[in-house]
């Protein structure tokens, strides 16, 4: 009996270890399909934490994209902005030159009308014109003094073209008792007396703008030219008008006329420098 008893009893223990073990069994069978179903949801995770990674890549590259772009866009406005900085001051250059333009073309024709106020037919023409008269009047009056009114001049300041149309000039006509001649065929004396006379009016002519006179006549080397008859004439011609200056001074070189005039006065040249005497 006891042997039965501990039969029993031992029977006993073992249905109540196997229910333990089936227990277990159980719970870790409930614990292998929660731990496959944690596995399921944390590989459904993974696969969409890698989509997600996937995304953020391309966003990555988007954004990198995107920010390359920027900042081509920012460069391409930093030289658009220069450009449009460039084209205002150009801009302002260009007005500042059509100023400038403007201004030079109204000084342009300023000078325009300058230039042919005082060309050959402006106001130097109309000055020359308005002169003429008195100067061949003043002129004439010394040659006649000179010349015991054999000679005279007439001063002409337009001339006619082979078109026919008038020309702006000046020509000196000379006449004597044998008509008009040229120039050259003139003695050198009667030449003088020309020049001599024209010289002295538009001199007086000058000093009358002015507002002062013409006292004092300079002849400086005037005879060179001139053979000793002619020399004899020049001097008369001037005697013939001395009497219309305060102080006549002739100024030669030759010994011939040094007793043509009253008073002279002689330079010689030493070492030391000129010497002059008056005699």
């Amino acid at each position: 009996k006891s042997q039965l008893d501990l039969a029993r009893a031992g029977v006993e223990q073992e249905r109540e270890a196997l229910a333990r073990l089936e227990k277990a069994i159980r719970r870790w069978e409930e614990e292998e399909r929660a731990a496959l179903a944690r596995q399921a949801e944390l590989e459904k995770a993974a696969q969409a934490l890698e989509e997600r990674l996937r995304e953020a890549s391309a966003v990555e590259e988007e954004l990198a994209r995107v920010r390359a772009a920027e900042a081509e866009a920012r460069r391409r406005l930093g030289a658009a902005q220069q450009r449009l900085a460039a084209c205002d001051a150009l801009q302002q250059q260009k007005a500042r030159h059509l100023e400038r333009r403007e201004e030079l073309a109204h000084q342009r024709g300023l000078y325009e009308e300058l230039r042919t106020a005082f060309g050959v037919q402006g106001v130097p023409a109309m000055i020359i014109e308005a002169a003429v008269p008195e100067i061949e009047t003043e002129a004439n009056r010394l040659l006649s003094r000179m010349t015991n009114g054999r000679m005279h001049v007439r001063l002409e300041t337009q001339r006619e073209t082979k078109a026919g149309e008038l020309r702006e000039t000046l020509d000196i006509r000379i006449m004597d008792e044998l008509g008009e001649r040229p120039y050259e065929n003139y003695s050198g004396g009667e030449q003088f007396r020309v020049n001599f006379a024209l010289r002295i009016a538009l001199s007086r002519l000058l000093a009358r703008r002015a507002g002062a006179q013409l006292q004092t006549l300079i002849v400086d080397e005037g005879f060179g030219t001139q053979d000793a008859q002619g020399r004899e004439r020049l001097v008369e011609a001037i005697h013939a008008i001395q009497d219309e200056f305060a102080c006549l001074l002739i100024i030669t070189h030759i010994e011939e006329l040094q007793d043509a005039f009253p008073a002279r006065i002689h330079v010689t040249k030493t070492p030391e420098g000129s010497v002059v005497t008056v005699i």
